[in-house]
């Protein structure tokens, strides 16, 4: 398979592009997209000059800075969106849920939910790949707007991310990539709040 990264000046963002291997030229190959927060000539470039066929966009939460680029994307791409919620910008999606299974394209996808920095925050897993949204980035966690949405974030990711056997990328919505065994072992906002559970964990406004 073949990975492409874009950063998206609209919110900072990350977006990712993931298409399949194909020998035969001639024919597209599959491709999904996850968090188009833009639809710029570079994206529109890199499908078009890798001879994609995009057939899917992966949407780890509606915030609008990973999102934005639907409206552009739906206008020339026949994509099916997979999201927790139900309608993005207006746009019908196909709802996933937690443990959800899938073949997306020909990836094999398993859907992690992790509410915390918004109720439909989703974790993508594909192969030895965890796109993640903002809930966990390099060295911190996602922001959340109380204590108890920094609690049920933190608690999910170690029951539900964390627990996982083995090493994975981390490509997150914000920041550079990390691995997910790095995150287990230096990631401040998770150490913080193993030294103490009685301490508040700590939170941030969305911006």
């Amino acid at each position: 398979m073949k990975l492409f990264f874009h950063y998206c000046s609209y919110g900072f963002s990350n977006c990712y592009i993931l298409g399949q291997d194909n020998n035969d030229t001639s024919q597209p190959a599959n491709a999904i997209i996850v968090d188009p927060g833009s639809m710029d000539d570079q994206i529109l470039r890199t499908i078009e000059n890798n001879n994609f066929n995009l057939q899917a966009v992966l949407i780890t939460h509606d915030h609008l800075g990973h999102v934005r680029g639907l409206r552009t994307l739906k206008r020339i791409y026949n994509a099916e969106i997979f999201a927790v919620n139900r309608i993005i910008l207006d746009h019908k999606t196909t709802m996933v849920k937690d443990s959800d299974k899938l073949d997306i394209a020909g990836f094999n996808v398993e859907v992690i939910s992790i509410p915390g920095h918004s109720a439909d925050s989703a974790v993508y897993c594909i192969d030895a790949m965890l796109f993640t949204g903002d809930v966990l980035t390099a060295g911190r966690v996602g922001s959340t707007a109380s204590t108890y949405g920094a609690a049920t974030q933190l608690n999910k990711l170690r029951s539900r991310l964390l627990s996982l056997p083995g090493d994975y990328l981390v490509l997150p919505g914000h920041g550079p990539p990390s691995t997910l065994e790095a995150e287990r072992r230096f990631n401040a906002d998770i150490n913080q709040y193993d030294e103490n559970r009685s301490r508040r964990p700590a939170f941030r406004l969305n911006i």
